[in-house]
Order: C-alpha cells, then sequence, then structure tokens
C-alpha cells in the first residue's frame, strides 16, 4: 500500500473534484488491473500487452487531466472564431505558457500511475520478457547455466509454467527485470517530485506579492468559483421562469437584465494578477471598470485588458479555476 500512498500524495496536490477522482483512478485502478483484469499471455505478444497496460491507461488519465481542466476550455473556446486576436507573437507566448501550465497538471495523475505501475512491476516484467532483442535476453540469461534455452523461453517464466531450466534460474531472472522495473519507478517518482520542487520555487520567486496576499488570492478564487456556480443557475431559473410566463400567459416579458456576448467574453477570458491594478480575477477586473451608461445598464469601460496581463508573471495562473498546483 505504500506505492498507492506515494501515487496519492503526488495526484493530491490537485485541490478540485476533478484531480481528486483523478488521483483515486490513479492509485485504485493501477491495483485493479493489475490483480483482476493484467493476465500476461506469455507467448509473443508479452511486449505490446505489457507495453498497453503500462502506457494506454496513462495516456487516458492525460486526457482526462486535460478534460476536467477548465483552463482548456477557457483558452479553446470561442478560438476558432477569433484567430485573428492569436496572431500577435505575445498572445501566442501567452497562450503557450497557459497550455504548458494545463499540461504540468495534467502530467501529474499518468506519471503516477506509470510510477506505481514500475513498482509493482508486472506489466514491465510482462513486456520485457517478451522482447526479440538478442542483447536484451543475453543479459538477462547471462548468469543462468542454460542461457540459450533462457532466451528462446524466456517470454514464458511470467507464468511460471513446466520447464527444463531450474526453477531458481528462472526466479533470478525475474527478480532482474522486477529490479529495473522498481529502479525505474522510483527514478520517475524523483524527477517529478524534483520537477514539482522547482517549479515551486521559481513561481514562489518570481511572485510579485507576498504570500499571504498569494493566499488570500487563492481563497478569494474558490469563493468566486462557488459563488459562480450557485449564482448562475438561479440567474437562469428567474429568465426561464420570465420566458414561460410569457409565452404561456401571452404577456409583454418583464424586463431582466442578462450579460451581453461581450460581457460574457470578458469575464471569461484567463487573467493573471498585475500589480498596477490590483484584480483578483477577470470578473473582479470587470466590475471595477464598468460605469453607468444613459441607460441605467452598467457598461464596460474602455480598458486595455490585454497589455496588463501578458506581461506578468505566468505562474499566478491558479485564480481562472480556483485551484492552485504548487
Amino acid at each position: 500500500m505504500d506505492k498507492f500512498k506515494i501515487a496519492l500524495n503526488i495526484a493530491n496536490k490537485q485541490t478540485n473534484f476533478g484531480f481528486g477522482l483523478v488521483a483515486i483512478l490513479t492509485a485504485g485502478g493501477e491495483q485493479i488491473f493489475s490483480s483482476a483484469v493484467f493476465k500476461c499471455p506469455c507467448n509473443e505478444l508479452n511486449f505490446l500487452y505489457g507495453i498497453v497496460f503500462l502506457l494506454v491507461p496513462a495516456l487516458a488519465l492525460l486526457l482526462l487531466g486535460y478534460i476536467l481542466s477548465k483552463k482548456t476550455w477557457k483558452l479553446l473556446t470561442g478560438v476558432c472564431q477569433h484567430r485573428a486576436k492569436l496572431c500577435h507573437w505575445r498572445k501566442v507566448a501567452a497562450a503557450g505558457m497557459v497550455l504548458f501550465q494545463i499540461s504540468t497538471a495534467a502530467l501529474v495523475a499518468p506519471s503516477s500511475w506509470i510510477a506505481v505501475a514500475l513498482l509493482n512491476g508486472n506489466y514491465y516484467e510482462c513486456a520485457m520478457t517478451g522482447t526479440n532483442v538478442s542483447t536484451y535476453n543475453k543479459h538477462l540469461c547471462g548468469a543462468t547455466s542454460y542461457q540459450a534455452q533462457c532466451e528462446k523461453e524466456v517470454y514464458r517464466f511470467p507464468c511460471g509454467r513446466p520447464s527444463n531450466i531450474p526453477q531458481t534460474d528462472r526466479e533470478d531472472v525475474l527478480l532482474t527485470v522486477r529490479a529495473q522495473s522498481q529502479i525505474l519507478g522510483w527514478l520517475l517518482i524523483a524527477s517529478v517530485m524534483l520537477s514539482n520542487l522547482l517549479l515551486t520555487c521559481v513561481s514562489r520567486c518570481t511572485s510579485p506579492i507576498s504570500y499571504l496576499q498569494l493566499k488570500f488570492w487563492r481563497v478569494y478564487a474558490h469563493e468566486e468559483s462557488d459563488m459562480i456556480d450557485s449564482y448562475a443557475p438561479k440567474h437562469a431559473k428567474e429568465l426561464a421562469e420570465r420566458n414561460l410566463k410569457s409565452f404561456f400567459n401571452q404577456t409583454p416579458p418583464v424586463d431582466i437584465i442578462t450579460p451581453s456576448n461581450k460581457d460574457w467574453e470578458k469575464i471569461s477570458s484567463l487573467y493573471k494578477f498585475s500589480t498596477k491594478s490590483q484584480y483578483y480575477s477577470t470578473l473582479h477586473h470587470y466590475v471595477e471598470n464598468c460605469q453607468m451608461g444613459n441607460s441605467g445598464l452598467l457598461r464596460m469601460a474602455s480598458v486595455k485588458s490585454n497589455e496588463v496581463t501578458d506581461d506578468n508573471p505566468a505562474v499566478l495562473h491558479f485564480v481562472d479555476d480556483g485551484r492552485m498546483s504548487l
């Protein structure tokens, strides 16, 4: 169970529900696959079968990480309709940085899956005993007294089938393969932890605000996200109820103020903190820069928000989805 706790500790750095679910799938799914689903065929399919179980679930978790990230959809929604706005190199660089941030978060779960699978050793053992590389097979069977026969039958070792090769020799070969798998697993875990530490150090060193303000910003982002999720259904229900009453009663609709398309676009864009104008989200930026028009409705003032956000430190990115990956 220790290796699953390691995976959970890595994956639990993602604090929203989606990545919590990914963490559970990472830790528990590998155990289920390894014990109940995975059965090494012990034939010419060993390598393909082992590699598929090692990498394909990791790919699925990677795609799930992209799907569950709000930043992915904020970046992609409407991009085909506004291609001209992305032509400037600074905006392309900003989009690339956001994509990098999404990828670093999405890679946590698949890295955990691969690390746990390597520590377990079943997938790697099946795959490597099915390789047709003579040099590698000679390396595995070099210490046995039946080297030539071992090289021909090494793919049968994971199943424990009867063979002319002594049981001790077969176990030595499998122990070697499992040792290689576990070494790779620990190296992967160490590299993930080191990368996370380096990114955290760089992000904190380049932060233009203090630790407590950064903590306050995270709290604000969570509260705003939760309140949007609760307030939007209420407003949508009010608008739907108004329309239904007007339709069935055949009466003029009551005035209900609803944000325009441009207003939605302004608060849906990705945002980075600026010390010049202390806003904590795109919604905060929008509200602070609204003014009352002649019609009495809130209208957006002329604010060059793109110029404010593109040069800010990329580390302060968690505000858009209410979580912090540090």
